[in-house]
């Protein structure tokens, strides 16, 4: 099985500084990996390396295809719509409809058939429990319901990976764990997720791979009850 997140010892940059030397890591498809470490420890950086937001300098790279050594700037947008990203603010706009937001999106990445767009949109709010709040605007839904509608949009494109930086890091602890049941859903389903956090509750609860950030190096930790500085 073809790695859809594949380094080798690649060094990750944040700016023109290196904050993970030698990155070895392989995603496969279907796979639940967390990204745990303190702050600062270079978990978002290789988040944002793998969006291409952040360059490699060195060692093998690779993401659905795409060689993130030397990307050209026109296939950037076709690699992140291969990707799904959800952020722990949200990042909705607030100044349109949760059905706008996503048509937004629909938009920005080549969709241009009105019926298509609305069926697709139905879906994925339907995959998430939110087939009823279309309409809505943000700020008339719970923060739990703000990140749902967040999750539906990474959903729009059919991503081969889900990208979640710290997704429960606004939410109280019941709401977290409807988060998390519903990324545990998605990865069931087939969707390979890779969540950032620095909460040890939610990995050892919701059990998938974990790779540990320290030390300028970020290494998956093989052995069950290993402990994790956080």
């Amino acid at each position: 099985m073809e790695a859809v997140i594949h380094f080798k010892e690649a060094d990750i940059l944040n700016g023109e500084d290196i904050v993970i030397y030698g990155l070895d890591m392989d995603i496969l498809p279907g796979d639940f990996v967390y990204i745990v470490g303190k702050v600062g420890s270079g978990k978002t950086s290789i988040i944002r390396t793998i969006t291409a937001e952040n360059r490699v300098s060195t060692g093998e790279a690779l993401v659905n295809g795409f060689n993130l050594i030397g990307i050209k700037q026109k296939d950037i947008p076709f690699l992140r719509r291969s990707l799904g990203v959800v952020f722990q603010d949200f990042q909705l706009l607030m100044d349109r409809s949760v059905e706008d937001n996503l048509e937004f999106v629909l938009k920005a990445t080549g969709w241009k058939n009105k019926q298509a767009m609305d069926e697709r949109i139905s879906e994925v709010l339907a995959s998430v429990g939110m087939g009823t709040k279309a309409h809505k605007m943000p700020h008339q839904l719970s923060g739990g319901e703000q990140q749902r509608i967040a999750i539906a949009r990474a959903l729009l494109n059919n991503p081969a990976v889900i990208l979640a930086d710290e997704p429960t890091g606004n939410l109280d602890g019941e709401t977290a764990d409807e988060i998390l049941q519903l990324l545990v859903d998605l990865n069931k389903a087939g969707t390979a997720i890779v969540m950032v956090t620095h909460n040890r509750y939610i990995f050892e609860k919701y059990p998938g791979r974990v790779f540990s950030c320290e030390k300028e190096r970020c290494t998956e930790l093989l052995d069950e009850g290993i402990d994790v500085e956080l």
